[in-house]
């Protein structure tokens, strides 16, 4: 098969405009909804850290959903996410080069980076100030003097790691440029075997790094880098599937197999796992812990088989609908902290149970996030950097 040389020495795939892979950008869609809905689980069950969140619910039943819901999502998105962005890297570096890549992702990730740390950061942050002073500890009202505090990075920390990642990357393929013999592409999807040692290897690595980072635990303003050794290695495989051609060639029988695997690790490995409660879960070194990262290792890599080819199989296409929403998908992800908080405040004295709380919101705050990024690109000059 004829392949396409990179500056790199390394051999890609041959692209061609109808290779456009219309499932990545629905599946790069969906995850960003996602992660729209999993804020707003965390807003109406407090089982993490967010900008505002209302006391816990005394229905058990809608707790646990929300809770099981948010532990699911964030045992697989974001790795998900971070493979997705790195497998149209090395394509990306092929046509632009080492110094116009760097500078776009400086453009595209570093300018909303600093927008989102100066402005809407602040802005979401208002909302710690309307939860009762016994939930935000909270006691002195709002102020311009309160400004130096209210900056931070947020959920923007994804776009902030994906940087350094890409400036990583750039900087490694360009040092090893002429050094190392080329290597061939293949259409060889991954074995059953590798991936089985894969999940052991990602368990073991995050067991051990909570034990130093347990999970919930910020550091420099990163609320998950318990779960660093599941981005870098997503990152990674993310690079290395283009070579492969991995998100075309994983078999649907392997992305059956993973969604089975997701069911039964969830029924029988996440009970144990939770049984100690959710400090020996977060890590410590405890027995749980290294249950927990058996349980969201195997779900980080079944999911991620399992949504890969469901989205070939059944979303490999695109319509207007569904390029408005992959145009806007990335703008959703910069402006969603503060609207989230808009809504939920707004919601705040209405009386319901917080499971339809959080359908109410879901319904109102995902099309707003997309209508206000409509309004951005608007926006002179913002369609360049967004």
């Amino acid at each position: 098969m004829a392949v396409a040389e990179g500056e790199s020495g390394t051999t890609l795939p041959p692209r061609r405009l109808s290779d456009r892979l219309y499932f990545a950008d629905n599946l790069r869609t969906y995850l960003i909804t996602l992660v729209v809905l999993h804020h707003l689980a965390i807003v109406y069950t407090g089982a993490g850290a967010f900008y505002y969140v209302e006391p816990t619910p005394i229905d058990q039943l809608a707790l646990a959903v929300l809770v099981i819901f948010i532990a699911l999502n964030q045992a697989y998105f974001m790795g998900l996410l971070f493979l997705i962005s790195a497998y149209f890297s090395p394509g990306s570096l092929e046509r632009k080069g080492v110094g116009r890549f760097v500078k776009d992702r400086l453009i595209r990730l570093g300018i909303p980076l600093l927008i989102f740390f100066f402005v809407l950061n602040p802005i979401a942050a208002i909302g710690s100030y309307a939860m009762p002073a016994s939930v935000s500890g909270i006691t002195t009202p709002l102020s311009w003097q309160a400004y130096p505090q209210l900056v931070g990075v947020g959920p923007m920390w994804f776009v902030a790691m994906l940087l350094v990642f890409d400036i990583g990357f750039a900087i490694w393929w360009a040092a090893r440029r002429n050094r190392m013999p080329r290597q061939e592409s293949s259409n060889e999807p991954p074995r059953y075997r590798a991936i089985a040692a894969f999940i052991l290897v990602l368990a073991l690595t995050s067991y051990l790094i909570r034990i130093v980072i347990p999970i919930g635990e910020f550091v420099a303003g990163f609320p998950t880098l318990s779960y660093l050794p599941q981005y870098v290695s997503f990152f990674i495989i993310g690079i290395v599937a283009v070579r492969h051609n991995w998100l075309r060639n994983v078999p649907k029988s392997m992305g059956r197999a993973g969604f089975a695997l997701v069911l039964v690790a969830t029924i029988i490995v996440f009970p144990i796992a939770i049984s100690g409660g959710a400090t020996n879960v977060a890590g410590y070194g405890s027995w749980q812990s290294a249950v927990y990262a058996v349980w969201d290792s195997t779900v980080a890599v079944g999911m991620s088989l399992g949504l890969i080819t469901l989205f070939r199989e059944r979303f490999n296409w695109s319509g207007s609908f569904t390029l408005f929403l992959q145009r806007h998908s990335y703008t959703v992800y910069v402006i969603q902290a503060p609207i989230i908080v808009f809504v939920v405040v707004a919601l705040m004295g209405l009386s319901l149970e917080h499971l339809l709380k959080f359908g109410l919101a879901a319904v109102i705050t995902v099309p707003l996030c997309f209508a206000a990024a409509y309004l951005v690109l608007k926006i002179p000059f913002a369609s360049r950097v967004l």
